[in-house]
């Protein structure tokens, strides 16, 4: 029976290198896949979809208005038989779409694995992670470990100097220079202004400028 299943985590826990490596599983079997990507997010390259490790593929890249069910619809009518829809970063999916993925599941009978973030640099969940948390089959989280040896479930944004930037828009496209996955415990202490983040995770004081 086909489900949807949402695989979230913080920043570098593997969610892309996951999600390759299951479309790759399918392959081998000879079975036929589509991978979705956001079109805001071309870090890679545009329709390309990159793990931290190397691995990657190309993707189709949708819109915020696209409706994924006829995406779907027409991939089918064109090339046959789909085996399973990956969705990359699906943090970024609203509302809508989300509810258009349950339709690829439910009324086309074709699974779908969607990979995302779940809160953003403010700890707020985002539109795409809100419902695929309240709309999906299954949820499992793929898990990552903060500096300071704890679980990190959160994003912090960060500014040149490693500070967490607590203000401003909630998508802005980033990589390890931005973004930094700490414990919740460390999340307080960095966004109130307790500490600081430099590239290789570390939190210093902030009257420490070395």
């Amino acid at each position: 029976m086909a489900k949807l299943y949402f695989y979230y985590s913080a920043m570098n826990a593997g969610k892309t290198t996951t999600l390759l490596q299951s479309a790759y599983n399918y392959h081998e079997r000879g079975m036929r896949t589509i991978i979705l990507t956001p079109a805001l997010d071309n870090r890679y390259g545009e329709g390309v979809v990159a793990s931290r490790i190397g691995l990657k593929a190309n993707a189709r890249r949708f819109g915020g208005d696209e409706n994924l069910l006829a995406l779907v619809e027409a991939d089918i009518a064109a090339h046959g038989t789909l085996h399973c829809v990956f969705v990359d970063e699906a943090q970024f999916l609203a509302k809508q779409q989300v509810w258009q993925l349950t339709d690829v599941v439910d009324k086309l009978r074709v699974p779908v694995l969607a990979y995302g973030l779940r809160t953003d640099f403010r700890g707020e969940l985002f539109e795409g992670s809100r419902y695929l948390l309240a709309w999906a089959d299954e949820l499992q989280e793929i898990k990552t470990i903060c500096h300071s040896g704890s679980k990190a479930t959160m994003v912090v944004r960060v500014d040149e100097q490693g500070r967490a930037v607590t203000e401003g828009p909630q998508v802005e496209i980033g990589g390890n220079d931005r973004y930094v996955s700490v414990s919740r415990a460390e999340f307080k202490k960095i966004t109130e202004g307790r500490g600081r983040i430099e590239l290789q995770q570390s939190v210093l004081p902030l009257d420490d400028q070395s």
